[in-house]
């Protein structure tokens, strides 16, 4: 029987609801609870206030974050908004409150010095403002601070301080919507890193699949923090990124089983959507002028750190012929790019078993 996962809501509609909560409270004296909110795709949510605090030049209002049955790390955390009225013709203005972080590198989709309030979450809080000045006869002229309790703390289990997002969390969201277990934040913080490490000047980035081979390249290339890609196992992202936005070097480094995948041609390494092939590595073998005996057991063994482990013991750089064949993967989806490739294989001690370019 299919189990149905629950959709949540993005830091950005959570800002958007407190928002427009706090915004009534200043314009008419009374949170409006629950609070409801238009999502970019027309969708109305409605949002239950945990915080309500209302003073003559400010209100403040906050919701806790459900991101449904997605691990995401900001689930259960409260998003406050207080709004202050600004000066005329001012707009909407917005200021990073606790917890919420501050851009300190260029090659975001936001200023050095900006709150790291994203453009969707910004225009689906300006709408906000309008609609409630539209209907309480407000001027739209606000200052709205948007904070993230304990933020600062969550915000190192995240891509953040890699990109020079200091102080605390991103408010983000493209549609108001978490889906459970998207692959879009990973690969939206991939793509984010990338355009780092170009604005930084960087002639060379590595894409790694883990924290180990993560260390592991930036001591062989003495790469700095920010050109070290978090790929996980969204090889793909990281070439087709590339492709488009080239920086002049590339290495992928990861383990012998996640690469593999990538030399069988797969761009998504998660075990629930490719495999370790150990027939296709049995016949690598082969055609490197192993025998049949080792071919054999290369094929029956359990992992592809046992089938390491058997070529090692015969003399056979697996490792080796596994790095060149994933780095001819890279090299076609990379098309024209001017990148140079090259791989590195690791076992699960961080011991470079292979590498290719």
């Amino acid at each position: 029987m299919a189990v149905t996962l629950r959709y949540g809501w993005t830091t950005g509609a959570c800002a958007t609801a407190a928002t427009t909560a706090a915004y009534t409270a200043l314009l008419t004296g009374t949170f409006p609870d629950p609070v409801q909110i238009v999502l970019p795709k027309g969708q109305r949510p409605s949002f239950a206030l945990a915080v309500e605090r209302l003073s003559d030049q400010s209100a403040t209002a906050g919701v806790v974050k459900d991101a449904g049955d997605d691990p995401d790390v900001t689930h259960g955390a409260l998003v406050r908004a207080t709004v202050t009225p600004g000066r005329a013709g001012s707009g909407v203005l917005f200021r990073a409150g606790p917890g919420v972080g501050t851009v300190t590198k260029p090659g975001l989709p936001l200023s050095v010095g900006e709150p790291a309030i994203n453009p969707v979450p910004r225009r689906m809080m300006r709408e906000a403002v309008a609609d409630v000045a539209t209907r309480h006869g407000g001027t739209g002229d606000a200052v709205v601070e948007i904070s993230v309790d304990n933020g600062e703390e969550l915000a190192r289990r995240t891509w953040n301080p890699r990109l020079g997002i200091v102080g605390g969390l991103s408010i983000l969201g493209t549609t108001g919507i978490v889906v459970p277990y998207s692959c879009s934040a990973w690969i939206d913080s991939i793509r984010r890193g990338i355009d780092v490490a170009r604005a930084a000047g960087r002639q060379h980035v590595a894409g790694c699949t883990g924290s180990t081979s993560e260390r592991v390249a930036a001591e062989l290339y003495g790469l700095p923090e920010d050109a070290l890609l978090d790929m996980g196992d969204f090889a793909g992202a990281v070439l087709k990124y590339l492709r488009r936005h080239p920086v002049p070097r590339l290495t992928v480094a990861g383990g012998i089983g996640k690469l593999s995948k990538l030399a069988e041609g797969h761009l998504d390494l998660h075990s629930g959507r490719s495999q370790v092939d150990l027939a296709a590595m049995a016949e690598t073998v082969r055609v490197a002028g192993g025998d049949e005996a080792l071919a054999a057991r290369v094929a029956a063994a359990n992992t592809a750190l046992e089938a390491l482990g058997h070529c090692q013991a015969a003399g056979l750089p697996l490792g080796d012929l596994i790095a060149e064949r994933a780095r001819r993967t890279a090299v076609e989806v990379l098309r024209d790019a001017p990148v140079t490739v090259d791989i590195v294989v690791i076992d699960r001690a961080g011991t470079v078993v292979g590498r290719a370019g």
